[in-house]
């Protein structure tokens, strides 16, 4: 993946972040599958029940990438709520924006730590929050991840074996059936 499509990545990322909290909801985990440097489109979480079912829903992000024969992978998520939606120890800062990129033959970890700012409740913002970005440490070969994020990247590199005409498209309508929303650039339309 080049510097533009990295940082247009993290941008895309931050201002989703910065978009979900101004809302009051949480920032849910998100896939973006690449091959050959094109990215693929972005899968995000389904609703969860937390859980077992948060650790499944989170392994299944992998299913498009790995339908679509992906050769990279990002996958992003905020630390405290996959670590409380899975009920498992959070495994670095929190609140953190990890973003990690990933290749068959492994991982950088980015972190990008921020503080909840409150909003100003005279602007209809009661409750809700912006985030407030702090600095950055530097990327991490093979940095720690959490188990069901280790899970879903090791996934996206295993083939499909779906016996259907089009696994890409199946794998596609599935997911989004299982509430999983899925924007696919036009390259990759089913």
């Amino acid at each position: 993946m080049d510097t533009q499509t990295w940082d247009a990545l993290v941008a895309s990322m931050k201002n989703a972040y910065t978009a979900d909290l101004a809302q009051g909801t949480a920032p849910r985990p998100v896939i973006m599958p690449l091959v050959r440097g094109e990215l693929v489109g972005l899968v995000w979480l389904r609703p969860t029940k937390g859980g077992e079912d948060a650790l499944t829903a989170i392994v299944e992000l992998s299913n498009v990438a790995a339908a679509a024969g992906a050769d990279e992978v990002v996958l992003a998520w905020e630390t405290g709520e996959v670590a409380t939606a899975c009920g498992l120890a959070a495994i670095g800062p929190t609140p953190c924006l990890n973003l990690v990129h990933a290749t068959r033959d492994g991982h950088v970890l980015h972190q990008f730590p921020f503080t909840r700012e409150p909003l100003d409740a005279s602007s209809g913002g009661e409750g809700t929050a912006e985030p407030l970005w702090l600095p950055a440490p530097g990327p991490r070969p093979g940095g720690e991840v959490t188990p069901p994020v280790q899970a879903a990247l090791t996934y996206s590199f295993t083939p499909l074996e779906l016996d259907h005409p089009s696994p890409f498209g199946v794998t596609v309508l599935l997911m989004e059936d299982d509430g999983y929303i899925v924007h696919l650039t036009d390259t990759f339309t089913p």
